[in-house]
């Protein structure tokens, strides 16, 4: 499976979502609290050119946003 990066904060509904759902559906995923890890900050606004969170990186894709149809499609998952 797809190594899937969650750049996110400890206060972040979309961000809680998301690692939710990796969870239930068994995807393994590294999370960086970017409030407090200002070198993972600058990495997220590198790849995705904004502040807002969840960033999500899947197989080189960035999603902003807790887009559960598009994560799904990139990992081919059943819903």
């Amino acid at each position: 499976m797809s190594k899937v990066i969650i750049y996110s904060t400890p206060t972040c509904h979309f961000c809680h979502m998301a690692k939710d759902f990796f969870q239930e559906k068994g995807v393994e995923f590294e999370d960086f609290n970017v409030s407090s890890d200002l070198e993972k900050r600058k990495e997220m606004v590198d790849k995705s050119g904004q502040m807002g969170v969840p960033v999500i990186v899947i197989k080189d894709q960035v999603i902003v946003g807790f887009d559960k149809p598009r994560i799904i499609d990139i990992l081919g998952i059943e819903e």
